[in-house]
């Protein structure tokens, strides 16, 4: 099952998408908004199965899915909690600036609180009023959950995963270090970030496996590949690992995402990715890729996102099928 949120509204509109993510249809006589239909799931979710099956089969009235027409499966949420699955990824940025990686790291994931009172639309673009503050990509992996009891065990976590999707989880990557410093956690570092334009039930995801989804992260940056690691491999921390780790002190609503954190893997030799253009698998943000040229030549070479740069985040099925649709944003100086 696939949906989505076209735009209008605060919490958009709610539609069941086709498997191939070119048609859908309106959803609005069993819930308004996606959230909606999370606060009352058990009731709603047999609904939109029927409803999605109706709409492969031809059965319900139909509309093509412009992907520009989409709004973030949840246009805002209750809850927004990212972690940081890849260790890879947090390994290879502390040694870029000398800072010693404690094990823990390994046992116990790391998370921060996001904003999540307005998230940017897929095709939305990245407001940037500083070029200075070093705008950065990040491409994860996102699930919604229902409500998930405090105390979750990993088991339970799983099974309160409702849905999943991309990401691009924009970083202001100069402001963090001062931020950091504070003892205090980001702020001003972490602005809206975006989903991809459907959300998947884990169901209909072939990749899915006991709470990882396998499949290269394509990611492009101004239309020349930048990134294609596989999200199933060098997860540190699955999501049901992850989702329990947010509900150890407090139960988490129906509606909370929770994030992956930057998709991040290995070379072959087990050493920093390479780039694409060297055989390797490239990176899902720019934050590693100057952290390997720092590691390698004692400085980065490569810029943050300025005016006008284009990132294209996607997962295409065996066929090349899209699976999410895209997310597709280009900087704007605000």
């Amino acid at each position: 099952m696939k949906l989505a949120s076209l735009k209008g509204g605060r919490d958009g509109r709610l539609v069941v998408v086709s498997n191939d993510v070119t048609w859908c249809t309106d959803a609005g006589t069993i819930a308004p908004t996606l959230q909606a239909a999370l606060d009352d799931w058990e009731r709603c979710e047999p609904l939109l199965r029927g409803l999605a099956e109706s709409l492969e089969h031809g059965g319900v009235p139909k509309e093509r899915f412009h992907e520009h027409d989409a709004a973030s499966p949840l246009p805002r949420a209750y809850q927004w909690v990212d972690g940081s699955a890849y260790v890879n990824h947090v390994q290879l940025v502390r040694q870029a600036r000398g800072a010693e990686m404690p094990e823990t790291f390994w046992t116990d994931p790391l998370m921060y609180q996001g904003a999540s009172d307005g998230f940017l639309a897929p095709r939305d673009t990245i407001p940037l009023a500083d070029a200075a503050w070093g705008c950065d990509l990040e491409g994860e992996v996102a699930v919604i959950v229902g409500d998930v009891p405090l105390g979750a065990s990993r088991e339970e976590a799983l099974a309160a995963i409702r849905l999943v999707m991309l990401c691009n989880d924009v970083s202001l990557r100069n402001l963090i270090p001062a931020e950091l410093a504070k003892g205090f956690g980001f702020v001003q570092s972490k602005p809206a970030s975006a989903f991809s334009p459907v959300a998947v039930s884990p169901d209909a995801l072939p990749g899915w496996n006991d709470g990882k989804l396998s499949g290269a992260l394509l990611i492009e940056l101004n239309g020349k590949d930048f990134g294609k690691a596989d999200a199933g491999v060098d997860m540190t921390f699955d999501f049901g690992t992850l989702v329990a780790h947010a509900a150890k002190t407090r139960a988490l609503s129906a509606g909370t995402i929770v994030g992956s954190g930057t998709v991040s893997n290995r070379d072959a030799d087990g050493g920093p990715g390479k780039p694409i253009s060297e055989g390797g698998l490239g990176y899902s943000c720019l934050a590693e890729v100057r952290t390997v040229e720092t590691i390698l030549h004692g400085a980065p070479k490569t810029p943050f996102l300025l005016g006008d740069d284009t990132v294209r985040i996607e997962m295409k099925d065996a066929k090349g099928h899209t699976i999410f649709g895209a997310i597709e944003q280009t900087v704007e100086r605000v």
